[in-house]
């Protein structure tokens, strides 16, 4: 048997709950496997229990629960609800003033149960499920006013305290700043392939509160893993010749599907971070700017193209004379759980003089990390 409050009877047919808020809960485990659960409003509610007389109640609703099971196995709808009214009947007995019974009548989807719930007063309540044997099963009701109280002392205790998140960027990649950089001896710059040249960042988030437990301020540090794609347009590649990495016209003939130089790399980032929050301890507006360090892993060009009708697939592995120690700023802007990113490369993608001259720009959607 389950005890909460605030339920109403909207008809003979339908029950509608509305419960107060539940502060105290008492569990009372019987010999015969039932168990009695009293939720109450605060202790002066729970005092007054005992008024009802709970032992000789018990033994009134074997009987009034009889009468409701008879009453729905003779109804034609599914679902009944019978009132008594106990303290009107037997006035000066400290009894409940109205007593409402509803029952289901059994059918194939519910072959082995019948549900009974029991309203004492609008402010107490018993929702029983019994079965032919007499077991009884327990239903765990909330209501929608407790649900959020919960979620919002989670979310509360959650932001008091230091944590790290996951975090997943996708987005694009752009050169800026080009000198130089196409074919060698030429002035031409690289063109990318926007939809190709795809950027995507992996890793941890440690954020650390400034100020007081609830303090907006934060500052955000990683580690992150981060790929950068650098698609070619047209049909050119990429060529490490001569101590150089240049962009060159293909001349054997082949059409490319795909032609990208690819890299990889490690930063720490360290960020300062502004995050609101509204009465539910949701993030809102939020905002953060810092800068990063990093240092390239690997890199490979990868050509696809078609060659007598059949598909094929060059990859090369190499340094490419890329600057091996990344610096920059980074920073992220969003709403609630909408968050874009964008990050600034200040160091030259190759190394002075053994490739095109151009910095990386990065920005896209985040995924996770809020």
């Amino acid at each position: 048997m389950l005890l909460f409050g605030g339920l109403n009877v909207a008809s003979a047919t339908s029950l509608t709950t509305s419960a107060p808020v539940a502060k105290d809960t008492i569990v009372i485990r019987l010999p015969n496997q039932a168990t009695i659960t009293l939720v109450v409003r605060d202790a002066a509610q729970l005092r007054q229990m005992k008024t009802y007389q709970l032992d000789s109640l018990t033994s009134r609703l074997a009987g009034y629960i009889t009468q409701a099971e008879t009453a729905a196995k003779n109804a034609t709808s599914d679902q009944v609800t019978v009132q008594f009214y106990p303290d009107k009947d037997q006035p000066g007995q400290n009894l409940p003033e109205q007593i409402r019974i509803t029952t289901h009548k059994k059918t194939a989807s519910r072959s082995s149960s019948n549900g009974v719930v029991v309203l004492l007063n609008k402010k107490f309540g018993l929702d029983i499920t019994t079965d032919d044997d007499g077991n009884t099963a327990v239903k765990s009701t909330k209501s929608k006013a407790r649900k959020i109280a919960e979620s919002d002392s989670i979310r509360l205790h959650n932001i008091e305290k230091d944590r790290s998140n996951f975090i997943f960027d996708l987005g694009l990649n752009a050169l800026v700043n080009q000198q130089n950089g196409g074919a060698t001896g030429s002035d031409a710059s690289v063109d990318l392939r926007t939809g190709g040249s795809r950027y995507v960042n992996i890793g941890f988030n440690y954020e650390t509160r400034l100020g007081g437990k609830r303090s907006p301020v934060g500052l955000l540090i990683g580690p992150e893993f981060a790929f950068n794609n650098f698609m070619l347009n047209g049909n050119n590649k990429w060529v490490n010749a001569d101590g150089r990495t240049s962009v060159v016209k293909e001349i054997d003939g082949r059409e490319f599907q795909k032609s990208k130089l690819t890299t990889a790399s490690i930063n720490v980032p360290l960020m300062l971070q502004l995050k609101f929050r509204d009465s539910h301890h949701q993030p809102t507006f939020h905002v953060a700017a810092g800068g990063f360090v990093g240092y390239r892993l690997g890199a490979h060009t990868k050509l696809k193209y078609i060659e007598d009708g059949n598909t094929d697939k060059e990859k090369d592995a190499g340094s490419y004379n890329l600057e091996n120690f990344l610096y920059g700023a980074q920073g992220t802007i969003g709403f609630g759980s909408l968050e874009f990113f964008g990050k600034y490369n200040m160091n030259d993608l190759f190394k002075n003089n053994a490739g095109p001259k151009a910095q990386v720009v990065s920005f896209g959607i985040r995924f996770f990390g809020n």
